[in-house]
C-alpha cells in the first residue's frame, strides 16, 4: 500500500490500521466489552497574500487518536495527539478510568454489528497538489492581482489564499471493522474592498475541490471576487414590507442545513426541533425531492461509511415534498427505538432537485423581489423555526436586477419558508456536502427603513 509523504514523516494506511488494531487489542486486555478508535494524520499548507505582498505562509501537521471504551453500559473516551505506544497506553488507561465514573446508559455502545460497511468503492478522494511554497505564493499573488486590477474602484484587500490539504485516517471497532481512507482538499479564495462616494463594499469568492485540476484558476477567482464587490457599490436601503426572496446557491444551502439540524436524531430525541415527529408530513411543496448520493467520485461529501463504521447508502430524505425519515447515529437511533441511518458524520452529497430553471429564469419567475447574496448573524432557531438574519443583495423588478441593497433583515419561519418555495434553480453549487441551486421563496418580511 502506497505511503503518503508528509514533510516530517511517511504514513501508509496500513500503518494507521495497525495502530488501531493494537489499541483495540489493548482495550480488550483491559477488560472492555466493546471499544472503538479513530486516527487521522493530516498536513496542510496555507499561503496568503495581501496588497501584492506575501502575508503568511503556514504549515500544519496534525495527529489525532480518539479512543472510546465500553464496560457494559458505561462509556469512557479520551484522545491524544501523540502516536507513540506509551502515549496511546496512557490515553487508553484514561478512557478506562473515565468509564468507571460514568453512569449506566442503556443506549450507549457501538453501532450494531450488522450495519457495518462490507463493500468499499473507490471514491477517488485523494489528489495531491505538487505545489511548492514559491509556486503557492505566486498563485496567491496572481489571484489577488487579478482582483486589484479588475477595477480602479478596488481600493483595498483582505487578501487571497491558497490552501493545500491531505489526510489519511483509519477507524476500527471490536466488531472486527477496520478500514482506512485518504483524502485531499484544496482551495483558492480572495476577498477585496471597493469604494465610491457612497462608501465601501466588500465581497469574496472561492473555489474548492479534491483535485487541483478542477479548481477555478487563480485569475478567475480573483476577478469573480472583484466583480461581486464592485456590483455592490451604491447600495441602498429598502422600506420595510413583504416581498418574494431569492437566495443564491451558496446561501440556499443553508436552508437545507437547517433542515438537517431539525431532523437529526439528537434534535428529535431531545424534543428540540420545529419538525418534531414530522416524518411522513408534507414539509415542502410536492415538486421537491431531496436525496443523498454518498458514492460520487471526487465529491466533497462522499464516504463508504460514517464515523461509526456504518455503511452509507443512497437515500431519499424528502420525496414529493414529504419527509421520509431522520438523520440518525447509533445513540440517537436507540433513543428513538430505531436503527442508525449512517449519519454519525453528517450527510453525504445531499442533492436538492431543481425546477429546470437557470439563474436568470429564476429571477424572471420571481419577477419583483429581493435577491440575497449575503446573510449575517445567527438568528435561526431550529427549535421554533424562527428565522431572522441580516442580509444584503439586489432589488429585482421585472426579472432584472435594478440596484444593490444593504442593511436589511429578512424574517419568517422555516416551516413557512420551506412550504413557500416556488422555484429551485439548476445553478447548482457543489462546494460542500449539500448540493443545491438558487431558491425562490414566495414571501418573507423585509425590515429596512420606515
Amino acid at each position: 500500500m502506497k505511503e503518503i509523504e508528509f514533510n516530517s514523516l511517511k504514513v501508509s494506511e496500513q500503518s494507521l490500521k495497525n495502530i488501531i488494531a493494537d489499541t483495540l487489542q489493548l482495550a480488550k486486555a483491559r477488560g472492555a466489552s466493546q471499544a472503538e478508535a479513530g486516527l487521522t494524520v493530516s498536513e496542510g499548507m496555507t499561503v496568503s497574500a495581501r496588497m501584492r505582498e506575501v502575508e503568511t505562509v503556514e504549515y500544519q501537521q496534525d495527529n489525532g487518536l480518539g479512543i472510546s471504551v465500553y464496560f457494559g453500559l458505561h462509556k469512557g473516551s479520551a484522545s491524544t495527539s501523540s502516536l507513540n505506544p506509551e502515549a496511546i497506553r496512557k490515553t487508553l488507561d484514561a478512557a478506562c478510568n473515565i468509564a468507571k465514573h460514568t453512569s449506566e446508559d442503556p443506549c450507549t455502545g457501538l453501532a450494531d454489528a450488522g450495519l457495518m460497511a462490507q463493500t468499499f468503492k473507490d471514491l477517488d478522494l485523494y489528489h495531491d497538489w505538487a505545489l511548492d511554497t514559491q509556486a503557492a505564493i505566486d498563485l496567491a499573488l496572481e489571484c489577488e492581482a487579478a482582483a486589484l486590477d479588475y477595477d480602479t474602484r478596488i481600493s483595498n484587500s483582505e487578501g487571497a489564499s491558497v490552501d493545500l490539504g491531505k489526510s489519511v485516517s483509519a477507524y476500527g471497532n471490536s466488531h472486527g471493522f477496520l478500514q482506512s481512507q485518504k483524502k485531499t482538499r484544496h482551495s483558492i479564495s480572495c476577498s477585496v474592498l471597493a469604494g465610491d462616494e457612497q462608501g465601501m463594499q466588500r465581497d469574496y469568492w472561492y473555489s474548492v475541490s479534491r483535485s487541483p485540476k478542477f479548481l477555478q484558476s487563480a485569475q478567475q477567482v480573483g476577478q469573480k471576487a472583484a466583480q461581486r464587490t464592485v456590483q455592490r457599490l451604491g447600495a441602498r436601503k429598502l422600506k420595510t414590507g413583504q416581498s418574494a426572496v431569492m437566495l443564491v446557491p451558496e446561501l440556499a444551502r443553508g436552508l437545507i442545513s437547517h433542515l438537517n439540524s431539525a431532523i437529526s436524531g439528537n434534535a428529535q430525541y431531545r424534543k428540540a426541533s420545529f419538525l418534531l415527529g414530522a416524518e411522513g408530513e408534507q414539509v415542502f411543496p410536492g415538486f421537491v425531492q431531496l436525496s443523498e448520493f454518498p458514492f460520487e467520485k471526487m465529491a466533497l461529501g462522499s464516504a463508504n461509511y460514517d464515523a461509526e463504521g456504518v455503511a452509507t447508502r443512497e437515500n431519499t430524505l424528502v420525496k414529493d415534498g414529504i419527509l421520509q425519515g431522520y438523520l440518525l447515529d447509533s445513540y440517537s437511533a436507540r433513543k428513538l427505538n430505531r436503527q442508525s441511518t449512517g449519519h454519525a458524520s453528517g450527510v453525504h452529497n445531499l442533492k436538492l432537485s431543481d425546477t429546470g430553471k437557470n439563474f436568470d429564469d429564476c429571477l424572471n419567475a420571481m419577477h419583483t423581489g429581493l435577491l440575497v447574496t449575503e446573510l449575517m448573524g445567527q438568528g435561526v432557531s431550529t427549535v421554533t423555526g424562527d428565522y431572522s438574519r441580516g442580509a444584503a443583495g439586489f432589488w429585482v423588478e421585472n426579472g432584472q436586477i435594478q440596484y444593490p441593497v444593504e442593511e436589511i433583515t429578512i424574517a419568517s419561519n422555516l416551516k413557512d419558508m420551506y412550504k413557500g418555495i416556488v422555484e429551485i434553480g439548476n445553478d447548482i453549487d457543489q462546494r460542500g456536502a449539500i448540493h443545491c441551486g438558487s431558491i425562490v421563496l414566495e414571501n418573507m418580511t423585509i425590515a429596512g427603513q420606515g
